[in-house]
């Protein structure tokens, strides 16, 4: 038998493997095999994506595409459900993930799983953090954990620390205390492993025997950075490493940016203890904003560079100013998270993700940062190995069409260039 013309006995078999627990029937393994596909095939955030999965199901939606239905029929079934997806939308969607559509390619990311002791959580796992969901249809249609699932559960009452990359030793310090302060507590700590404060935080939890998760912008059994693969290794054994996109996947620029909502979306409040003007650590503290969370930030020396943006955070997007543990947990158990407030946060959060993340200059975290379309060909394009426009496509979750378009452009601007095998970067 087989299943989205695979072979069933297999999927089943890695099924069982990668969500433990009593045997699943047909169905059930139809669905987990179809959100697991659905996080290799559409980029992290992709609000065509999470409307199609909600209205059809996922492993309808996922029929849908294997069986090549017309934007008519997909849109027919689409309406009955509700889904204001428009025809133009989901044609380019289709475009976008066509690309991607390969025979077997998901049976080789969840065998990576499998061989690295990953496991497939979905929307009503126990460990589920519910607070993704309310990202909407820019939520994540499956998560991958390597680790403890009870770390994961235990986050439902956590706060995100975040911040520079090249911190100082003043933002380490504060980093370390603020962590450990915290996790005294009883809060789990969030995370997103980088060089500088993530790092900080993951080690201050860890050495105060608390829980702490570390959400990574690329599958989770190539961990990066390379050089905190000790620490991760660590947080693996007694806390979760956490992605929403499958083994295999690198990190890019853009997934970053959108593995930052989830860190925003995951913890109860998120705190910036030390970044520059234009930090990308604003950037989780803009999705913050967006969902309706509280926002807190460090003030540093007023002649430092390295806390530009948390003085910018407190003055024009009205950051709390903390400087103790304490004054970071009144931040969370000072709000009142009535049932209303998060539908309330939904909607926000819905109308600030849009298909592209915030980058106007004048938001938190907005950097002057090329469009999506440009950031995403930049990251799938190689210094010195040319890959073809099929190749682009697939790599970077963009149709075909689109890639021919911003490459002409970029090549117009000196970023790119044609070769005889097809195109490389011309990137500095």
């Amino acid at each position: 038998m087989s299943m989205f013309g695979l072979d069933s006995t297999e999927i089943t078999g890695l099924i069982k493997d990668l969500a433990p627990g009593p045997d699943p029937d047909p169905g059930s393994v139809a669905e987990l095999f179809a959100r697991a596909s659905w996080t290799g095939i559409a980029e992290p955030g992709d609000r065509a994506a999470g409307e199609l999965v909600a209205s059809l199901g996922p492993d309808g939606a996922l029929t849908a595409l294997v069986e090549a239905w017309p934007v008519a029929r997909i849109m027919d079934a689409a309406s009955v459900a509700g889904s204001d997806l428009t025809a133009a939308d989901l044609a380019s969607a289709l475009a976008r993930w066509a690309p991607r559509l390969k025979s077997g390619v998901a049976l080789v990311a969840l065998r990576q799983a499998v061989r690295f002791r990953v496991r497939l959580l979905v929307p009503g796992d126990p460990a589920w953090p519910i607070g993704v969901d309310d990202l909407g249809p820019h939520a994540p249609i499956a998560l991958w954990l390597r680790g403890n699932k009870a770390a994961l559960a235990a986050a439902r009452y956590s706060i995100a620390l975040v911040g520079a990359r090249a911190a100082t030793g003043y933002g380490e310090h504060v980093t370390m205390e603020a962590s450990a302060g915290l996790v005294d507590r009883g809060f789990a700590i969030i995370s997103g492993a980088a060089y500088g404060i993530d790092g900080m935080a993951h080690r201050a939890a860890l050495a105060s025997s608390g829980q702490t998760v570390a959400i990574l912008a690329g599958g989770v059994d190539r961990f990066y950075p390379s050089g905190h693969d000790a620490l991760l290794a660590r947080i693996v054994e007694s806390g979760a490493v956490v992605s929403e996109l499958p083994c295999g996947s690198p990190p890019t620029k853009w997934r970053f940016l959108q593995r930052n909502r989830l860190i925003a979306a995951a913890s109860q409040a998120t705190i910036v203890l030390e970044a520059g003007w234009r930090s990308g650590s604003l950037n989780t503290a803009g999705h913050a904003a967006s969902l309706g969370r509280p926002i807190g930030a460090m003030p540093g020396p007023v002649t430092s560079a390295a806390s530009a943006g948390c003085h910018r955070l407190i003055r024009e997007f009205a950051a709390t100013l903390v400087t103790t543990a304490s004054e970071m947990a009144e931040l969370v158990l000072g709000t009142d998270m009535q049932e209303g407030e998060a539908q309330g946060s939904e909607e926000q959060g819905g109308e600030a993700q849009q298909s592209e993340v915030r980058t106007s200059s004048d938001a938190p975290g907005g950097q002057s940062h090329p469009t999506s379309a440009r950031v995403r060909l930049t990251d799938a394009l190689s210094l010195r190995a040319p890959r073809t426009v099929d190749d682009l496509a697939a790599r970077s979750g963009m149709s075909i069409a689109d890639v021919q378009a911003e490459l002409g452009a970029l090549e117009i601007d000196g970023g790119a260039m044609e070769r005889e095998r097809g195109w490389v970067s011309r990137r500095s």
